[in-house]
């Protein structure tokens, strides 16, 4: 196991597990040459620590990346579940507190994801699924403190 990285490689993901942190970094440096190993590498991290958000992430956004938005999906909705049970949200983000205060920790990853899903939503043609995550995270989020404004903007053409 090649553990030597240069600085630029390496991602905070913040306190994680060190075996699951090791397979996340290990993840993103295979990203740019095989993606399959990638892949397998975030699962292994997903599998070790369930409980982690990050791995959730790791997986949603490369298959993003890849065109894989079914699966994207799926994921990105299993760590929103998981943030919401960590932050004590209901998982109906329609019941998400207005104005929530989110400035780190599971409730932003649920409306970071919540904005992820609203992308998958618009690349997948479903503009009007994304359109009412978009209007959920306008009450949870009116600052566009996780950017889903930028999201907003594509969904009605603006960008």
């Amino acid at each position: 196991m090649n553990t030597l990285r240069a600085d630029a490689d390496v991602v905070n993901f913040g306190e994680l597990d060190p075996k699951t942190n090791e397979l996340l970094q290990q993840g993103v440096v295979a990203y740019r040459t095989d993606r399959e190993k990638a892949d397998s590498l975030f699962k292994q991290a997903l599998a070790l620590t369930p409980q982690e958000l990050a791995p959730y992430y790791c997986l949603y956004k490369i298959h993003t990346y890849m065109g894989s938005l079914d699966y994207a999906a799926d994921v990105a909705a299993q760590g929103m579940k998981e943030a919401t049970r960590q932050a004590g949200w209901p998982n109906d983000p329609t019941a998400w507190p207005a104005t929530a205060e989110a400035h780190d920790g599971p409730a932003r990853f649920a409306l970071y994801t919540l904005k992820a899903l609203s992308f998958i939503e618009l690349k997948r043609g479903r503009s009007e699924t994304a359109q009412e995550y978009l209007d959920i995270l306008s009450r949870a989020d009116p600052q566009g403190s996780v950017g889903w404004k930028v999201i907003e903007e594509l969904a009605q053409g603006s960008v």
